[in-house]
């Protein structure tokens, strides 16, 4: 396995540990719930594969769901987060050659950058997952602010897990 497959490997556990021990519990207002354990498939190179993205999302929001007992509803939101995650990055990458690393972090990407693609990504997933839940569009705006609500959260705990878990380089004069 190599070191990467192994990184990925340790962040999808301590994630998936995290967001079912730890964020499941936490709904702040009523109205915000941090979805921590997306950064993973945000985190994921940006040449990987469209059907292994998928794959990998589909699993990790089964295995969240089966320790939440959510009956499928971040599994699907994971895929179609994934689903539409080359879309997105084709938004603010509208040329391959203007990907300086794979791994999108605010590093290689610039913070306005990672804030819109992240942003985004959550955005996806929290609408998913809330209109799933709900099933309803009785009260569109308690569904609007659990929609921003959530997104805004789940990114700002994204920005910070990039900060912890990507190595920065240093700068030399």
């Amino acid at each position: 396995m190599t070191r990467t497959a192994l990184f990925y490997l340790l962040l999808a556990i301590v994630l998936v540990v995290a967001q079912v021990v730890v964020f499941n519990h936490i709904c702040l207002f009523g109205m915000a719930v941090p979805f921590v354990f997306i950064y993973l498939l945000i985190a994921l190179p940006l040449t990987m594969g469209q059907a292994k993205v998928i794959s990998i999302a589909f699993f990790l929001g089964l295995t969240v769901d089966i320790f939440s007992d959510t009956a499928g509803l971040y599994a699907l939101g994971c895929t179609i987060m994934a689903a539409l995650r080359h879309p997105v990055i084709r938004l603010y990458f509208p040329r391959e050659e203007d990907i300086t690393d794979v791994r999108p972090s605010v590093d290689s990407l610039g913070l306005a950058v990672f804030l819109r693609y992240a942003f985004t990504l959550t955005l996806i997933f929290s609408t998913v997952v809330t209109l799933a839940d709900s099933f309803t569009f009785f009260d569109p705006l308690r569904i609007l602010l659990l929609v921003a609500g959530s997104s805004f959260i789940t990114t700002a705990l994204i920005v910070a897990l990039d900060f912890l878990t990507v190595h920065r380089r240093e700068k030399r004069l």
